[in-house]
């Protein structure tokens, strides 16, 4: 089992996860027997070539899709159960930043991050929602819309929203994919601050390896395999090892010949 980090608890794990598409007669195994422990309050980052499976484990973990094998365990919780169920754990454990914002457009910046409390049934903060938005810079700009926003500030508003809900775990989809460079790295200077003051333990794919560098460490993927991981990454070694699983054309045995 690859363990990222050793700062405390679990906040995630998979056991022997695989998962499999289409028919008997053409399957395509996206993830093949993972098994991973991710510590509570660490960064990770999530690479691997096209194909890899990265969007796929992510998905898994934070109980999006459902593996056709294996065990997927949040805070301890194993994500087994009907929809209404599986809902109800994702509302409570998880949170989600995912590339295009994912706001509504009809409702304000506070709005959108009070959501999920009453989506919840949960009380509504909304002194506890504004101090989140006053550490994510948005203090001014409680009553605009999304589209009165940039990018950026669209992507601040979607971690906020992920934060009211003290969830174990934020599940992060290229994050950083729609923006430029500089507000790439406020949002991603935003989810070091998540989980070095906010306790999170976060949880990014990303194709880009300076963006995987503010991580504490990246995790490999190959056919649906892990076949890596690196502490304390660069933007340099993380794009050295990426090079080398695009040289190793898919092969394992190759890829983990760039050691951990």
């Amino acid at each position: 089992m690859t363990d990222i980090g050793a700062h405390g608890r679990a906040a995630v794990r998979l056991a022997a996860v695989s998962k499999v598409y289409g028919t008997r007669d053409n399957t395509v195994r996206a993830l093949d027997a993972v098994s991973l422990t991710v510590p509570s309050g660490t960064f990770t980052a999530v690479m691997g070539p096209s194909g890899s499976g990265k969007t796929t484990l992510l998905q898994v973990a934070a109980g999006l899709d459902e593996p056709t094998s294996g065990d997927v365990f949040v805070a301890g919780v194993q994500l087994r159960g009907n929809e209404t169920q599986l809902t109800e754990i994702r509302r409570d454990l998880v949170g989600f930043v995912f590339q295009q914002f994912n706001l509504l457009p009809a409702l304000s910046v506070l709005q959108n991050v009070l959501l999920p409390l009453r989506l919840a049934g949960r009380e509504v903060d909304t002194a506890g929602a504004k101090r989140i938005l006053e550490r994510v810079g948005l203090a001014d700009r409680l009553d605009h819309r999304p589209a009165e926003l940039s990018g950026g500030q669209q992507q601040r508003v979607a971690i906020a929203r992920a934060l009211v809900m003290s969830p174990t775990a934020i599940f992060a989809d290229e994050p950083t994919g729609a923006l430029d460079s500089r507000s790439a790295a406020d949002v991603l200077a935003l989810l070091q601050e998540a989980v070095r003051d906010f306790g999170q333990t976060v949880v990014m794919v990303t194709h880009d390896p300076i963006a995987a560098a503010h991580a504490d460490s990246v995790l490999f993927l190959a056919d649906g395999r892990i076949v890596g991981t690196l502490a304390s990454p660069t933007a340099e070694a993380v794009a050295e090892r990426m090079t080398h699983l695009a040289d190793a054309d898919g092969d394992p045995r190759l890829a983990m010949a760039g050691g951990e």
